[in-house]
């Protein structure tokens, strides 16, 4: 395949804006967040209520060793930069230990940027994929404002109207999908008939699918729990919402999939042969030996 994106990422500055940045941040994720005990977490966690391993100086106390510890959830959370934007930018530095006038409310507004940051990232690939080239105007202005949203006073933001944003944005990502798998399906020569074997939230835990054609492939929001990926090309595949818990990409390309992210591939299993979009890592627990 020739290639579905631009051969040279102009957002390269900008997603590092968008990425989890825990030094510049007050613990957002490990204060603000609701969990319940399972196989991630293994303690209920209320809302608001510090996780009991959150030092003072809002570092984890165990990041090093979550992974021998199980803690798969915690791996996996990505705030697309919501915590240090929020910490650094709508409070000034200002943190809810030395600040607790603002503990609730800064809580709530990270819940809100956290959203925010996503759609930034997703807007941000979509106006990098070639065949989307005829709505990229619409794309750039709709990230721009999503980007002016995320900096405005806090006050301001707990007033948005966040899913109805959403749909919005999605909207858009989904003319961005349809655009690039039909171009994906049309350079391969892939039937109609295959490119629409999958349906959006389609359940595939544990499914093998080694032998099946995947390019240009609707996965979003697909349930893809433990299922066996490897050696498969998931050229033009939306992966948007899809669960990859455990799932196998051992060999797998997914350096011409879209909307994937980084959280996601935290959760599943992989190795050196797996082929990453540019904007994305290796995840540190996959076996790279």
């Amino acid at each position: 395949m020739s290639g579905i994106r631009e051969p040279i990422d102009v957002f390269a500055e900008q997603r590092c804006s968008l990425r989890a940045d825990c030094e510049n941040c007050f613990g957002l994720c490990c204060t603000a967040l609701y969990f319940s005990a399972s196989e991630g977490f293994p303690n209920d966690k209320e809302p608001g209520q510090p996780c009991r391993n959150l030092q003072e100086d809002f570092r984890c106390c165990i990041y090093q060793d979550l992974q021998g510890l199980g803690l798969k959830g915690c791996m996996a959370f990505d705030c697309f930069g919501a915590g240090p934007k929020v910490s650094r930018l709508s409070y000034g530095g200002r943190d809810w230990r030395r600040s607790p006038e603002f503990r609730e409310q800064m809580f709530e507004v990270f819940l809100v940027i956290r959203q925010l940051q996503e759609m930034l990232w997703y807007l941000t690939e979509a106006e990098t994929l070639r065949p989307a080239r005829s709505i990229h105007e619409a794309l750039r202005t709709l990230r721009e404002e999503t980007e002016r949203l995320t900096l405005l006073s806090p006050c301001e933001v707990l007033k948005m109207d966040v899913p109805l944003y959403r749909t919005e944005v999605n909207t858009l990502l989904l003319q961005t999908s349809e655009l690039v798998r039909v171009s994906v399906c049309q350079e391969w020569n892939i039937q109609a008939g295959i490119r629409k074997a999958f349906k959006r939230r389609s359940s595939l835990v544990a499914a093998d699918l080694r032998e099946t054609d995947l390019r240009g492939a609707n996965l979003r929001g697909a349930c893809l729990i433990a299922a066996d990926l490897s050696g498969t090309d998931l050229g033009g595949a939306d992966l948007i919402g899809a669960d990859l818990r455990d799932a196998d990409l051992s060999g797998t390309d997914l350096s011409q999939s879209i909307f994937l992210t980084q959280a996601q591939l935290n959760t599943a299993k992989g190795d050196k042969r797996t082929k990453l979009p540019p904007s994305l890592f290796y995840p540190r627990q996959w076996s790279l030996d």
